[in-house]
């Protein structure tokens, strides 16, 4: 498995040094912060990122993310062009996929009678937008992947909901982000892994939570791997029986670890996840 460091881990990071502690705590890949690479590329070239990674020995991972792509009516423009824009730098660096994140589910239409907003209508938008998204980026080659979220007031928020999304979309550039906060909050299952095709894993987010409701859980409550209660040695089994060998990259939020020296930060992450992964996957 491959595993990479993630920019969001230390969000007051700049790129240049994301990419130069991965290197030096081991990583084969950095997940690519997108609003980190926006910043570095105003005083960059694309050709200047690629050598930045290139002579780091660093592969660029996905670059995360586009955010609520969903039910933006008139905004939507805005979604596309920033497809364009970021699937343009991924083939300008040499990277193979984009993160593209679900938007919160519409307010019920109370006064029509209507109590909840349907499945059918989500699947419906999701449908429609990825593979709008999935022609703006074929022309690059680069990849969508598609990551529910377990937050409540989320429109997508489990591994079978994403996969049902992405199987109608019918896109072989469109795959999944499975995130094993994301599964916990969400009320994922694990038979829902199973079901899941290894192929249309684009990526795999390794990361724990506080033992806190699931209506509680936020991005800030994140943990180091293996030190939360979130059941990552199902979930790697799970993988694991599935054949899933594939990307995988540690993504924390928590402001704590914002004020550690980000090569210690990004040291200790890389120890968490090497003692989760290794007793089902070779470690890359």
């Amino acid at each position: 498995m491959r595993l990479a460091y993630h920019g969001a881990n230390s969000i007051r990071s700049d790129l240049a040094t994301d990419v130069k502690v991965a290197a030096q705590a081991g990583y084969r890949a950095l997940e690519l912060w997108a609003a980190k690479l926006d910043d570095y590329l105003r005083g960059h070239s694309l050709a200047e990122t690629k050598a930045l990674l290139t002579r780091s020995h660093v592969e660029p991972g996905p670059i995360n993310s586009i955010e609520f792509i969903g039910f933006r009516g008139p905004e939507y423009e805005q979604i596309r062009n920033r497809c364009r824009e970021l699937c343009s730098i991924a083939e300008g660096i040499g990277c193979s996929k984009v993160v593209l994140v679900p938007s919160p589910t519409p307010a019920p239409k109370e006064a029509g009678g209507d109590l909840f907003f349907p499945w059918e209508s989500v699947v419906n938008e999701y449908v429609t937008v990825l593979r709008d998204l999935s022609a703006v980026a074929q022309p690059y080659g680069v990849g969508l992947a598609f990551e529910f979220l377990g937050f409540a007031w989320c429109s997508v928020r489990t591994p079978r909901a994403a996969y049902q999304i992405i199987r109608e979309a019918g896109r072989e550039n469109v795959g999944l982000t499975l995130d094993a906060c994301h599964f916990y909050g969400g009320g994922g299952e694990l038979r829902e892994i199973d079901a899941l095709d290894p192929t249309r894993i684009y990526s795999f987010h390794l990361d724990d939570m506080e033992d806190v409701p699931k209506e509680a859980i936020h991005d800030s409550r994140r943990l180091l791997p293996g030190s939360g209660v979130v059941p990552l040695d199902s979930i790697c089994s799970h993988l694991k029986g599935i054949n899933y060998n594939g990307f995988c990259s540690v993504e924390l939020f928590r402001p704590e670890y914002w004020d550690w020296d980000p090569y210690e930060l990004a040291t200790r992450v890389r120890d968490a996840a090497v003692k989760v992964l290794s007793p089902y996957f070779r470690v890359e």
